[in-house]
């Protein structure tokens, strides 16, 4: 399942990859010289606030990136995140984790306002475990990490018509760790819905 989802992914990727190579071949054939452009760079950042079965997701996530052209953005970025869980192993407890997860995503625009996305995490994980107050049992602290990749898809409103852009995403990691702070406690990738800016660099005025 998880090969599937990312072959998946990589399929729905091509067309946008052909159409870059073949405005890099009419590049060639013109003999236009293809240089970095500090205007195609841009930052930004993604809301995350999530609210389901008993669970409560905080994070933001800041990054920062390059255009290569109209159809393909890349970017490196990190995310921080808070996710407080009720009744995770039985009624009354609760499971509360401080996540740090650098990583990289890109993004593909097959057209201007939609996109499809790929995104990598290492995340670096602190867990508190507080059982139910009958219970006697003690609370237990404990750290980890754990990698993920989130693929999904989103709408961008204003790309290609201004210099920056609000875009909202829904993404699922498909790696699906028993320890990825994007799947439950039965192994169900949760779905990681996610809004922000992008703010063009640089651009022309």
């Amino acid at each position: 399942m998880k090969m599937k989802s990312i072959y998946v992914f990589l399929v729905c990727s091509l067309p946008v990859l052909n159409s870059f190579a073949q405005e890099a071949e009419k590049d060639k054939d013109t003999d236009t010289k293809k240089t970095f452009k500090k205007e195609n760079l841009f930052t930004g950042g993604t809301l995350n606030v999530s609210f389901f079965n008993g669970t409560t997701a905080l994070g933001i996530s800041p990054f920062f990136g390059y255009s290569i052209n109209k159809y393909v953005d890349v970017a490196a970025s990190m995310s921080v995140n808070y996710i407080s869980q009720r009744d995770y192993n039985s009624i009354g407890d609760k499971l509360r984790q401080t996540i740090l997860g650098p990583g990289a995503f890109v993004r593909l625009f097959p057209v201007k306002f939609l996109f499809a996305q790929g995104q990598y995490e290492h995340n670096f994980i602190k867990y508190k475990y507080i059982p139910a107050g009958n219970t006697g049992q003690p609370k237990e602290t404990y750290k980890l990490d754990v990698n993920s990749f989130l693929v999904g898809g989103g709408f961008a409103q204003g790309r290609g018509q201004s210099d920056s852009y609000y875009y909202i995403s829904i993404l699922w990691d498909v790696l699906k760790n028993k320890n990825s702070p994007y799947v439950d406690n039965i192994g169900r990738a949760l779905p990681q819905i996610r809004a922000g800016y992008n703010i063009a660099l640089f651009q022309s005025r």
